[in-house]
């Protein structure tokens, strides 16, 4: 079993970056052919990294340090007043956990997400191959939350379970239900399923101050950053 110091990583050559444009950026990420287990995921995931699939990856830029790790305390979280109201609004949903798989209304649902709201993005054009190799592939303790409207999949939340918290790993829903902020109300579910496992963490991928689609991310408080090794609470005004 590999542990952190006998992890193998390496360094993709720069390329373009997929967030900030006329940057690039490069890609430092575990071996393959690594064993990672819960724990060492865990491990891999305070300290900034990320999973796609069987890929476990953190942004390793000379130039640029915009991509800065988050995760919310759950356990100090307290929703404003616009979280307060999508919950309300959205009380009429069920929400379960499944084991991350395939399935065609799971790939359905994902497929027309990315057709109308990611074009112009690095993972256009959808394919089945994607789905399995981004969200199902490499899972370890693996979810699904579906979220329904009168029994139909109209959200879908991929969320790895850690030894410290929760990771938010992707959500897509249907573009039709714009109006229900079916984003923000995934990511308030998953702090409620993180509190109540009684988890101190939401891990929340990375924020970029100048990336408009990263800037949701700050809107829950008290977010946390990793700079220099060290969590400290952010104050992204």
């Amino acid at each position: 079993m590999s542990n952190l110091r006998t992890l193998v990583f390496f360094a993709t050559p720069p390329h373009d970056c997929s967030y900030l444009p006329d940057r690039e950026a490069t890609t430092m990420f575990v071996d393959p052919r690594a064993n990672i287990d819960k724990k060492l995921y865990s491990q891999l995931t305070a300290l900034g990294f990320r999973r796609s699939g069987s890929h476990y990856y953190r942004p390793h830029c000379e130039q640029c340090n915009a991509c800065v790790p988050v995760r919310l305390n759950v356990r100090e979280f307290k929703p404003d007043r616009n979280q307060r109201r999508i919950v309300k609004k959205n009380q009429d949903l069920d929400c379960t956990f499944a084991p991350a798989s395939f399935s065609e209304t799971y790939y359905r649902l994902y497929e027309r997400y990315i057709e109308e709201r990611h074009k112009d993005g690095d993972m256009y054009p959808p394919s089945r191959e994607q789905f399995i190799s981004f969200l199902v592939e490499g899972a370890t303790d693996s979810w699904f939350l579906e979220i329904r409207l009168k029994g139909e999949l109209v959200g879908l939340a991929a969320v790895d379970l850690l030894d410290d918290g929760l990771s938010a790993i992707y959500t897509v829903f249907d573009p039709d239900l714009e109006d229900r902020s079916l984003g923000t109300f995934a990511v308030l579910w998953q702090v409620q399923e993180t509190q109540r496992r009684d988890l101190p963490h939401l891990y929340l991928g990375y924020w970029i101050r100048e990336c408009r689609k990263m800037n949701y991310k700050t809107r829950f408080r008290p977010i946390e950053a990793l700079r220099d090794g060290h969590w400290r609470e952010l104050d992204p005004d």
